[in-house]
């Protein structure tokens, strides 16, 4: 019989959430996800810094060339920022864009950079060095930490402290509290508050599990079809073989997908973000843009 190809083939659920490491009478000091948080944290510092150093205007005596970024990978960095503010944030957003760009650069990198250090089999290889910490069910890095929905809902929080901050700073906190009759008649005032109040807690609780729901879900199926995988060349006969390879074909497939899927969901987590901040505006000028965004957002949550 084979050894087995993959630790993630033995427990596709254990594969992906989060594992202690520290545990002090009970309470979880730190994790795998924590783990995971602090590289990425570290990923975006210093990414931003190359980036920044890149873009920054050289000397006079460089010409025309003082203007163009120095390296291809930090180029397309600039592109993608560039491409999320003129073509996402600044139609939504206007004149707020040059203030609220920054917060949701950061949501979008930092959900990105952590989607993909979750298909890195970091907690793989961590069991691989270490067999006595997965008969313990424990790692000191690997897994998804936007898997664990305590991260996702963090991430929702600040998006919602962020949202609701951005939209009394621009409507005032008595146009805020005037946004939430959504400008129908007292005598339904009764029933639109309370549905409007509901709608700020429910947008972020959205944003959470739409990112932990997807995160799981392809992370598991992976596990799971490498499962078969391992089961296939194990058993090596005329049913295993063809099994196997069927299902190594498909992690492939679906590893690209996981690839498609964590720049998605790192989008759609900023862009419903912009969206949310969008609807507390003026009206007026813009009734058009609100109901515009209104629909996007009541899509996004369906």
């Amino acid at each position: 019989m084979m050894p087995s190809l993959t630790l993630a083939a033995s427990d596709p659920v254990g594969h992906v959430i989060n594992h202690p490491w520290l545990v002090i009478d009970g309470w979880w000091i730190w994790s795998s996800a924590q783990t995971n948080l602090v590289l990425s944290g570290i990923i975006i510092v210093g990414l931003g810094l190359l980036v920044a150093r890149a873009v920054s205007t050289g000397p006079e005596n460089q010409g025309h060339a003082r203007f163009v970024t120095r390296n291809p990978f930090l180029h397309m960095i600039e592109i993608i920022c560039t491409y999320l503010r003129d073509n996402t944030i600044r139609p939504l957003l206007g004149k707020r864009t040059k203030a609220l760009a920054p917060f949701l650069w950061t949501l979008f990198f930092f959900i990105l950079v952590n989607n993909l250090l979750g298909m890195i089999p970091l907690l793989d290889m961590w069991h691989l060095a270490n067999p006595e910490d997965k008969a313990a069910h424990r790692a000191f890095m690997g897994g998804t930490a936007t898997q664990s929905i305590y991260v996702t809902g963090v991430l929702a929080l600040a998006s919602a402290v962020v949202i609701n901050l951005a939209g009394i700073k621009e409507l005032g906190l008595g146009g805020y509290l005037k946004h939430l009759t959504a400008g129908a008649p007292i005598f339904v005032w009764p029933i639109i508050i309370p549905i409007e109040i509901l709608g700020t807690f429910i947008k972020p609780v959205a944003l959470a599990i739409r990112l932990f729901a997807n995160m799981t879900a392809g992370h598991i199926l992976v596990a799971v079809l490498l499962g078969f995988a391992d089961e296939g060349f194990a058993k090596a006969d005329v049913i295993g073989i063809p099994v196997a390879v069927v299902s190594t074909v498909g992690v492939i497939a679906i590893y690209f997908l996981e690839i498609f899927v964590a720049v998605l969901q790192a989008y759609v987590f900023m862009f419903l973000t912009t969206v949310f901040i969008s609807l507390l505006e003026h009206h007026g000028d813009h009734d058009h843009e609100h109901d515009t965004a209104h629909e996007i957002a009541t899509a996004g949550l369906a």
